[in-house]
């Protein structure tokens, strides 16, 4: 009982002896805490005035986004996706690093079974202990550093998101409008077939001549070659739609260009906003942090490490008094280990980490510059666009009275044929181009939504 009564005073002495050390030296922390980036943006955006503070990146997908087929795309690509499913695989991973960081404040415990055969036998079983007391605040440092890496993680995994929803959209609008350049192609190469069937006409009546029956025909081929085209590129934008959602290569289900409703251009709310709502924006900023944090760790590694150590157990000459209550025995120790030569190796990693940090704060602010250009650019491409729409909407209807008139003209003898040719041609095109320049309006808007930072919530 006297033994034993010892062995715990030893350790209490012990135990007082190393808090006291603790204490005196857990004033002299070397890690800083973060301070958070004052980053002006007043002057982001070009030749844009923000009226308020509502941001159309705040609108969840499916308000933005009415067509029921493409929502049912959208979520599709979302449960689907290879991408986003192994981002988000990968903050699990950065999960579980983390979770391990917030262990590493507490103390290891093995136990231990021991015969050793020297100069004579002894039997040892029983609980090891060590604990590294986080005296100058490097374990909380990797602590912060794994944290931030798990935030920076899933900023990453809405970012792919945020460019799955976009992509999705986009092409979904490009099907559509292959679609309708497939219908206006067919519904003129039949038209065209109307036009050789009336030269025809016309060559019987001496009206023409047979070079006006050839031209015409060459017209209507030089339309019809085309609509294989239109289907290839129809079924290739198909297999990457189905790539994006997950499937094999297939069919893609799918309304009509004429039945969509406009996608209404919103406020982009103010340029700091975007460093809320911009995933890849946080992310950035959060890695920044990541190698803030990893400095400090490495800045801690020239600085000695308090570790304490424990022991308690059986301890018996032979292996029958090993479990005899007089053959316990527990000791506690404490220690600094201090760095002194090791190859310039904390040197090294702590120059490594300020550069590091260094470029964290250099693709944040990169990053930050690529989003106003994002949003710049697509608030000029919808103006510009919306310009075109009612320049083109002229030009076609001017063009069908061309055509119109031309062929009035040929059948009553007053215009060439060539002037028909001319102006079918030429509203061809024009149609072709109206289309198109729809589907610009449309990624316009949706390429302002993704940078503004929309489409993950």
């Amino acid at each position: 009982m006297l033994k034993k009564k010892n062995i715990v005073a030893q350790i209490s002495k012990a135990t007082v002896v190393v808090l006291i050390l603790a204490i005196s030296v857990s004033s002299c922390r070397t890690t800083q805490p973060y301070a958070k980036l004052n980053t002006p943006t007043e002057s982001l955006y070009r030749d844009i005035e923000v009226l308020d503070t509502n941001s159309m990146a705040n609108i969840p997908w499916q308000e933005l986004f009415t067509d029921v087929s493409l929502q049912n795309l959208i979520h599709k690509g979302i449960e689907n996706n290879y991408n986003l499913l192994s981002a988000y695989s990968q903050v699990e991973v950065a999960r579980a690093y983390y979770l391990q960081s917030r262990s590493a404040i507490l103390p290891s415990v093995n136990g231990v079974a021991n015969v050793d055969h020297g100069t004579s036998t002894s039997y040892q079983l029983g609980l090891t202990s060590s604990w590294e007391l986080d005296i100058w605040g490097k374990l909380g440092s990797s602590r912060r550093a794994e944290l931030n890496n798990l935030l920076q993680t899933e900023a990453g995994a809405k970012a792919v998101e945020t460019n799955l929803v976009a992509s999705i959209a986009s092409y979904y609008y490009q099907l559509l409008t292959l679609d309708k350049q497939l219908t206006i192609t067919e519904e003129t190469a039949e038209n065209w077939k109307s036009t050789v069937i009336t030269m025809k006409a016309l060559k019987e009546a001496a009206r023409v001549t047979e070079a006006a029956v050839v031209q015409s025909e060459a017209q209507q081929y030089g339309v019809e070659v085309t609509i294989p085209d239109l289907k290839q590129s129809i079924k290739e934008l198909e297999n990457t739609l189905s790539l994006l959602i997950g499937i094999p290569p297939s069919e893609i289900q799918r309304g009509k260009l004429d039945n969509q409703k406009a996608l209404e251009l919103m406020s982009t709310g103010l340029p700091a906003q975007l460093l809320a709502n911009r995933p890849d924006l946080k992310q950035a900023e959060l890695n920044l942090r990541k190698h803030y944090e990893l400095t400090n760790v490495a800045r801690a590694s020239f600085y000695p490490a308090l570790s304490i150590t424990a022991s308690a157990g059986q301890y018996a000459s032979n292996i029958e008094d090993l479990l005899n209550p007089g053959s316990t025995l527990a000791k506690i120790a404490a220690g600094l280990v201090q760095p002194i030569f090791n190859k310039r190796a904390n040197k090294t990693r702590l120059e490594i980490a300020e550069e590091q940090q260094k470029q964290a704060f250099y693709g944040f602010q990169s990053t930050l510059l690529k989003a106003g250009q994002e949003v710049s650019n697509a608030m000029s491409l919808y103006k510009t666009t919306t310009t075109k729409a009612i320049i083109r909407q002229k030009q076609i209807d001017a063009l069908e009275l061309s055509v119109d008139y031309s062929q009035e003209l040929l059948e009553n003898g007053f215009a060439n044929y060539t002037e028909v040719i001319t102006a079918k041609q030429s509203l061809l095109q024009a149609k072709l181009s109206g289309v198109s320049n729809r589907l610009e309006q449309y990624k316009s808007v949706i390429t302002l939504y993704s940078s503004l930072g929309g489409g993950w919530r």
